[in-house]
């Protein structure tokens, strides 16, 4: 691919990055705690602050969250660095595929992929609209593909690809004391479509980067104090990272 088309695939993407943040609000769910013990609409006594608790006991306990653990709601990052992050995304991918037919479906793939990256950051939240989102253009694309390649054996690739990041991940997410969630399962079988249409070895990587850069991430979070060890983490922006470096050796 030419140095021009390059430069202007890696536009693209920094404008998809820009969008990604203002999208990604759309979907943020608020993260606000009910106090253990308390009516969801419980009425406010006379005299207090709006948001004011009394308490005569120990510290209230958050209904549903992690013992010690810390989430920020809404903290989508930047409209720069979505830019940053689309653009490196979309050039890497045409400077690996360079005219591969597939390439307008991992881009459009990528572009979600960022906003379901912001979502996952902001709020531990990988909203199904948006994981449908991308298995329908992902489907679709591939099949189009395909079919105007003349080459239904690799379409059979993608959905063994989706199959096998599928029951893989589900194994994970049942695992005893796993954290895992079913929308981390969804979005790697989402994720193995295009990954088996690439090939084995992209495959192969595409199951094993995401858990390695992770793994690597909570570690040094761990060791620089950041989080504790029962402080929830999102899994999701490992998955695209790891998915998106497997289509680069393809």
């Amino acid at each position: 691919m030419s140095t021009g088309l390059l430069a202007c695939v890696a536009l693209l993407g920094a404008l998809a990055g820009l969008a990604a943040p203002r999208a990604a609000r759309h979907f943020t769910a608020p993260l606000a705690p009910r106090v253990a013990g308390t009516a969801p609409n419980a009425p406010r006594v006379a005299g207090t602050a709006p948001n004011a608790v009394r308490d005569a006991g120990p510290t209230p306990r958050v209904v549903g969250a992690t013992p010690g653990a810390v989430r920020v709601a809404g903290a989508v990052p930047s409209a720069g660095w979505g830019a940053a992050a689309g653009a490196v995304a979309f050039a890497g991918l045409a400077a690996a595929l360079g005219a591969d037919p597939v390439l307008p479906v991992l881009l459009v793939l990528a572009a979600v992929g960022l906003v379901l990256a912001l979502v996952d950051l902001a709020c531990l939240r990988l909203p199904d609209p948006l994981v449908g989102a991308a298995a329908l253009v992902a489907a679709v694309g591939l099949t189009g593909v395909a079919a105007a390649a003349g080459s239904p054996g690799r379409l059979l690739g993608a959905v063994a690809g989706a199959a096998l990041c599928f029951a893989c991940h589900v194994v994970l997410a049942v695992l005893p004391g796993s954290r895992l969630g079913f929308g981390d399962v969804k979005l790697a079988a989402v994720l193995g479509l295009p990954l088996g249409w690439l090939g084995g070895s992209s495959l192969a990587l595409g199951l094993l980067l995401p858990h390695l850069l992770h793994g690597v991430l909570v570690l040094v979070l761990l060791v620089a104090g950041r989080v504790r060890r029962d402080t929830p983490l999102p899994l999701g922006p490992a998955l695209l990272t790891g998915a998106w470096l497997a289509a680069l050796a393809a």
